[in-house]
């Protein structure tokens, strides 16, 4: 019987003390906000808006209602568009950095990393001042004289699409230079040993030995864009609504927190659904930084 309380005192106490307040504050403040955000999809309003608490499957049907599926069919395209263009862009610029010297290689991930100490809202307000009607690229192009009035960069697909990779390009980065940094060098001078091209090396060594860092950083990029609301507002105008601009607008200015709710439940689920097929393709949560 003393060696079972001493068991208990020296195996699982420490552990208790240790985790014990972790799962309490992840309690309070992750679990229970979502078990009451998902009640209160389930529930209704009354004629002044106020949460009416009686069971209901009414906001679920709403959410095919077609304005909606218009804004769910946008949202992907928008999330689908970022995703290429940052894989595109964040491949090379990812393998350069493993190829530089320790030197050149810290400043070039420090260019990833900075853009991580200035608010996201910030420097999206820059990118509308940069792309205004009186902004620094309409007043080069007006005095270069090759526009005579200003052009309306703003407000559309175009200029949303480009908020959303300038925000989330770091998080197509830094997984890719995860997994291009594990390469072993070995395995593409045996490929040059075989006489294989530079395109050869890169679609059959390269790419198949990499692609955990393209899924994980495909993840990473695609699930935030189709809640980055703030963008779409500052710099789509609403031309360019995607998922997380109709939560926001349950929440706000509709008034109608039950709708707004289940969008998120649904959001959710779309979250995890892409993170289940992630991990079914062979990636692991290491590389989503879970």
């Amino acid at each position: 019987m003393g060696s079972k309380r001493h068991n208990i005192r020296s195996n699982i106490l420490p552990k208790v003390f240790m985790v014990g307040p972790i799962t309490l504050w992840l309690g309070f403040l992750i679990v229970i906000p979502l078990l009451y955000v998902l009640v209160m999809s389930f529930c209704g309003t009354d004629e002044y808006y106020n949460i009416v608490y009686k069971f209901t499957l009414e906001n679920y049907k709403r959410l095919f209602a077609f304005n909606y599926l218009e804004i769910y069919a946008q949202s992907l395209l928008i999330a689908f568009f970022t995703t290429v263009i940052c894989i595109l862009l964040g491949y090379p610029f990812a393998y350069l950095i493993t190829r530089k010297f320790t030197r050149k290689k810290a400043i070039l991930y420090m260019m990833v990393i900075i853009p991580f100490w200035t608010n996201s809202l910030i420097r999206i307000y820059g990118w509308r001042t940069f792309l205004g009607a009186t902004g620094f690229l309409n007043n080069l192009l007006m005095d270069l004289h090759l526009v005579t009035k200003p052009v309306e960069f703003l407000f559309n697909r175009g200029t949303t699409i480009l908020g959303m990779v300038y925000c989330l390009f770091p998080f197509m980065v830094i997984p890719l230079y995860s997994a291009i940094e594990k390469l072993d060098q070995n395995l593409l001078e045996a490929s040059a040993d075989l006489g294989a091209k530079g395109r050869n090396t890169f679609f059959k060594v390269i790419l198949p030995l990499t692609i955990s860092g393209v899924f994980a950083g495909s993840i990473m990029v695609f699930i935030p864009c189709l809640g980055y609301f703030f963008v779409s507002d500052i710099l789509g105008g609403g031309n360019a609504d995607v998922i997380g601009n109709l939560i926001k607008r349950q929440f706000q200015s509709g008034n109608d927190w039950p709708l707004g709710s289940a969008l998120s439940i649904i959001l959710i689920l779309i979250t995890l659904l892409l993170v289940r097929i992630y991990q079914k393709l062979g990636g692991s949560m290491e590389s989503l930084g879970m």
